[in-house]
């Protein structure tokens, strides 16, 4: 478990994460990896590229209702984005390492304004 981390982690849960947690490209470098450390009713703790990540539900809503399964399954996504195939989402890490540059903006259809 993470050291930053003080999740209690169910027995069930933590077999489960172990075997998926995990995923890196081809070359299996520590440098080229993303991996989900935690996930909690406020958020998901990413490690992405050696460094940590708390993605908090409120920036990221469509997470929240996700299967854990679908969550876990993050990677990258070329140098400089992850995505989690699963569920169809791409950030670039830009966005993890400066969140106040990308305020949350959501359209609810295609007529929405957004200025």
């Amino acid at each position: 478990m993470h050291p930053k981390a003080n999740v209690i982690m169910s027995p069930v849960f933590r077999r489960e994460s172990e075997r998926n947690m995990q995923t890196t490209s081809k070359n299996n470098s520590a440098s080229t990896s993303a991996s989900v450390l935690m996930i909690n009713a406020q958020g998901i703790m990413l490690s992405v590229l050696g460094h940590d990540y708390f993605l908090s539900y409120n920036r990221i809503p469509w997470m929240q209702d996700a299967p854990i399964r679908s969550v876990l399954n993050v990677q990258m996504s070329g140098p400089e984005a992850i995505e989690w195939p699963d569920l169809d989402v791409d950030l670039e890490l830009d966005s993890l390492r400066h969140p106040e540059r990308y305020p949350l903006v959501i359209k609810r259809n295609e007529l929405d304004f957004v200025g």
